[in-house]
């Protein structure tokens, strides 16, 4: 079935004249009526009665009428899509972060693409660094933000964007609040929430665990939403990237002696073509000045 039998179909059941739906849709009468009969033998049976003055649908012109006018406008608004987008019109893009990635560290260069395109249509996916490697390897997503991923995939293309440290956060009503730095020491009373979802809690646990910290009695959180609202609460401290948002009702402090950091990559996919804004995002997340953020 080819899209113009089904234009000249819908022609001629709207004007019901053969003659002025040919004029119709630009093309001769004996095209437009051999296009039909090609449709018709496709579909097994006739569409029209061929009357004078008017034609009229016979019972299945009648029931395929519906269907071949949704067929048809979901095409015209496929190739209006497509039109748009090459047109630059309409951006998209898919991208990837890792649970411990802060949104709000896009949302400056997500501004300035907006004002690129007419129409910008976003999809974010989150997961961990290993389903931010699947997102990238499937094609769901373009891009992908990260601390870390292991994958050890040849295709997998990594620019380092910035390093950060971790810092102790608590409630303001805790004993630590208030100081701009904290002993390790400090840590061996206090019950620590673990960040199970991010990339690098078992090197902080490591680390603290090196210098005597009681890591095992700790909670387990899973979403950073849970373990701000825990801190609040007074039930437990955490380490937290520097970028990580934390309210004005918590306190955050560096720990002295601690050994800890991350870098926050980008990744794509190395060969494989890229839509206008995925580009864009990259080249502007590559050059961005970080250091204001990072610390």
């Amino acid at each position: 079935m080819e899209m113009h039998q089904v234009r000249y179909f819908l022609a001629v059941a709207q004007l019901l004249n053969f003659t002025r739906a040919a004029e119709d849709c630009n093309v001769t009468q004996p095209s437009l009526t051999r296009a039909i009969k090609q449709l018709e033998a496709e579909l097994g049976g006739d569409l029209f009665r061929r009357e004078r003055p008017a034609a009229q649908l016979t019972e299945l012109g009648q029931r395929m009428h519906p269907l071949l006018k949704q067929c048809y406008d979901a095409a015209a608004g496929a190739r209006s899509l497509a039109s748009t987008f090459k047109s630059g019109e309409i951006g998209a893009l898919r991208i990837a972060l890792t649970h411990s990635i802060d949104l709000a560290l896009l949302i400056p260069h997500l501004n300035e693409i907006r004002r690129q395109f007419n129409r910008l249509e976003l999809r974010f996916l989150r997961g961990t660094s290993r389903e931010v490697a699947e997102f990238l390897k499937k094609g769901e997503a373009e891009l992908g933000i990260a601390a870390e991923i292991d994958e050890a995939w040849d295709r997998l293309d990594v620019w380092p964007l910035f390093t950060e440290g971790f810092e102790l956060v608590v409630s303001n009503g805790h004993r630590l609040a208030g100081r701009s730095s904290i002993d390790l020491d400090d840590l061996r009373a206090e019950q620590l929430l673990g960040r199970t979802f991010c990339e690098h809690a078992g090197r902080i646990s490591a680390s603290l665990r090196e210098h005597g910290i009681d890591v095992e009695h700790g909670h387990e959180v899973s979403s950073e939403h849970d373990l701000i609202e825990l801190v609040e609460a007074d039930i437990g401290v955490a380490m937290v990237p520097h970028t990580s948002p934390v309210p004005e009702r918590l306190t955050r402090a560096a720990v002295t002696g601690l050994d800890a950091r991350r870098t926050v990559n980008l990744y794509g996919v190395a060969g494989r073509q890229r839509t206008a804004v995925a580009n864009a995002v990259m080249r502007m997340l590559r050059g961005a000045d970080w250091r204001t953020i990072a610390g």
